[in-house]
Order: C-alpha cells, then structure tokens, then sequence
C-alpha cells in the first residue's frame, strides 16, 4: 500500500477514533490518561523527529540551491532574469494565499472554550509562544537576521538567521572556484542526501503520527476542529487555482507572448507527472520532454530554467506555507502584527526556493516559519492528515510555474538569437 493511503488511513482512524472517544468517554480519566500517556507522546516523538532534522535540511537545501544558479557571469542574462521571474511570481503567489486567509478567515469561528482547549492540550509548550515577549521587528529584526554565531543561531531555533547564513554559504560556494570548495559542495550535497533520506525514515512512521496526532485532537475537541481544516483545504486550493489559471495565463500571455490555452494543452502530461508523484524532480524529465517537444522552446533555455526551477521556483510550495502559518496561527488566537505578516512572505519566498521538491519536503520549512512568528509547532499536527491531497496539488502548480518560467525567459532569448 503506498505511503499516501498509510497516511489517509492513519488520519481516518485518529478522527473516527478520537471523535468516538471524545463523545463517549469526555470527561472519563481514562481517555485523559491515555492521551497524556499514549496518543500524546507518539504525536510528539514523531514531531520532535522532523524538528530534529529541519536545520541541517534548511542549510544545505538552501546553500546548494543558490550555488546550484551556477557561475552568474557565464550564465548572464538567463540566470538574472530566471531569478527575477522566481521571487516576483513566489511573491504573487504567496500573497493571493496570505490574501484569501486574511478575507476568509478559515481558522477563525473556534468557541473560546474549544481554542482554550486547544492550547491547554500542549500548555507548556503553547505557553511559551502565548505569553513570550513580543517578537522582535522593524530595523532590530533586519540586524538580527545577521547572526553573529551561526551555530548559536541553529541551538536556539533562530531559522531566519539559519536561513542567512546558508543563503552567504551559497553565495560564497558559487563564488569559489577552488577545489576545496569543490569538495564542500559536495560535502554539502552528501548532508542534503542523508538529511532527505532521513526525512523518507521520519515520514515512513506518519501513518502513526498523523493517527497519534489527530486522535489527540478529536478526542479533546471533538467534530469542531474538523470544520477548520475543511474550510483550511478550500481556501489552500482557491489559492491554487487562481495563481494557476489566472496568474500564469496572463504571464504566460503577457511576458512569454503564447497562447495560454497552447500552453495548458502542452503541458497537460507534465501536470499529470506533477500530481500523480508529488515531487517537482521527478516530474522534471518529462518537463523537459513537454517543453521541447509540445511548446517548441529552445532547449538549452529551457533546460537551464527548468533544472533550477526544480528546486528554487515552486510557487504553489511558497503559498502553502503561508496559508497554512496564518490558519494556525488564526486557530491558536496567535496574533501577527503588520510586521510578522511581512516576515511570512519573506520566508514562504525562500522556502520556495529552499524546500526540497520531493513529497513532503515542505513540512520542515512550514514548522520553521511557525517558530519564528511564535505559532505553536504542535498545530502541524492538524494538516498533516490533509498534506498529502495539498501536496499533489501544489506540485502541479509548481511544475506548471517552471514551465511559465520557462517559457517567458525563453522569448527574450529566442528574439536575442
């Protein structure tokens, strides 16, 4: 049976088992003390698990994908202008999503009792974000993202100064022509291996987390909760949809001078590959097949735009990560200033460029933005039975967004030609 069914089996018996349990036994200390001594700790092994590997994954995913833009004199004007179309779409992208959150307010509508009950449900943990100073912004934010200790910043769960530092480490690597440099480069791609096989290890033991995790919620909360991840799911695919088939029409349109509807129809096996493998590398051979073969593109441009775009343009990964850190944000009643909203952008963009394009390489990223803006890494628990139907469709969206990207860089160099 493949993972995903594991995985949507697990999350059915958590809810079905939870809900039953919650409606029988509420208030009984049996059920208190099998979750305070069973469900609970299952869930939190299984998160402490992924946390384990969420700062090695974030270095050396996002130091090998800036090095990986190759030498930028050489590459010139394709590589500037791939760069310039990734951050200006993820930064469409992630706003729609923020956008739809902010209007709809999928987390919103939780009794005060039921939320109350949310956060006692971990109360140390929650506590901490809950009654912690308020987070540092403004021009003490922009200097702190510099961190003056890298290994200070990884013990303390600094990831935005995590992600700067490995940002330098990229830059330096591609600027290094050494052969030492050579040699960490590929020190750092042998830990980006591990740390994703490590993350298959993790994921493999989901079917049970998920289960561990939902039944914990369901049995304390009951159906409720059930109702914010459905209206979660709805507001995370009218997302989808519109930056598909507005935002990328009208580039595609507009910057890359075809016709969007040539474009979908040539792109409809890549978009098949997408959703059926959840992984942006694996559907990168036929990518490469479609965009030579259907949309007639040049192949040394589109060869270059889509390798990289692989890993450092997926925009429906930057979006996600943005809607699901606002719903649950809106779920715990954490609230996020002007300035914190910003900063989700901000790091949705590099987690775009830095998530893995392999099923459920977003995860570490998400609880990384979750912790820097002070949302409890506990709710994590409540998307996952959902992640994988997300992911699939986020896939498409980020395959589809590499093949726009490829098309519009391809036009100018084309009329260069």
């Amino acid at each position: 049976m493949s993972l995903h069914a594991r995985i949507a089996i697990g999350a059915l018996v958590g809810i079905a088992a939870g809900i039953a349990c919650h409606l029988l036994f509420r208030d009984s200390s049996g059920l208190a003390g099998f979750v305070q001594y069973v469900s609970q700790p299952i869930g939190q092994i299984f998160l402490r698990l992924l946390l384990m590997l969420v700062v090695p994954l974030i270095f050396s995913a996002l130091a090998l994908g800036v090095s990986g833009l190759g030498d930028l004199r050489s590459v010139g004007r394709v590589g500037l202008k791939t760069l310039a179309y990734t951050v200006g779409v993820s930064t469409i992208a992630v706003l729609i999503g923020l956008t739809l959150v902010l209007v709809l307010k999928p987390g919103d509508g939780l009794s005060e009792e039921t939320r109350m009950r949310v956060l006692e449900r971990s109360a140390t943990e929650a506590a901490k974000y809950t009654t912690a100073p308020a987070p540092t912004l403004g021009i003490d934010l922009l200097v702190k993202i510099v961190p003056d200790n890298p290994v200070k910043a990884a013990a303390g769960g600094d990831y935005l100064a995590v992600m700067f530092f490995s940002l330098m480490v990229g830059i330096g690597l591609l600027l290094s022509k050494t052969e030492p440099a050579a040699k960490l480069e590929r020190a750092i791609q042998g830990l980006f291996d591990v740390m994703m096989r490590l993350i298959h290890v993790v994921i493999g033991f989901a079917p049970v987390g998920v289960a561990a995790l939902l039944f914990t919620l369901t049995a304390q909360l009951g159906f409720e909760i059930l109702v914010q991840l459905a209206r979660y799911v709805g507001v995370v695919l009218l997302a989808l949809a519109i930056h598909q088939f507005v935002v990328y029409s009208l580039t595609v349109r507009l910057l890359g001078g075809m016709s969007p509807r040539f474009f979908f129809r040539g792109i409809q096996e890549a978009m098949v590959t997408a959703f059926s493998t959840s992984s942006s590398n694996a559907t990168l051979p036929t990518a490469l097949k479609v965009a030579e073969e259907n949309l007639k593109l040049p192949a040394k441009t589109s060869r270059f735009v889509l390798t990289i775009g692989a890993t450092a343009n997926q925009n429906g990964t930057a979006l996600y990560e943005g809607v699901t850190v606002l719903f649950l944000a809106q779920v715990y009643g954490v609230h996020l200033a002007l300035e914190q909203q910003v900063l989700v952008l901000v790091l949705c963009i590099l987690g775009g460029i830095g998530t893995a394009g392999v099923p459920g390489g977003s995860i570490p990223v998400v609880i990384a933005i979750m912790t820097s803006v002070g949302v409890p890494i506990e709710g994590i628990g409540l998307i996952l039975g959902v992640d994988r139907l997300l992911d699939m469709c986020r896939t498409v969206l980020n395959v589809s967004g590499d093949l726009a990207a490829a098309v519009v860089v391809s036009r100018g160099e084309r009329e260069r030609a």
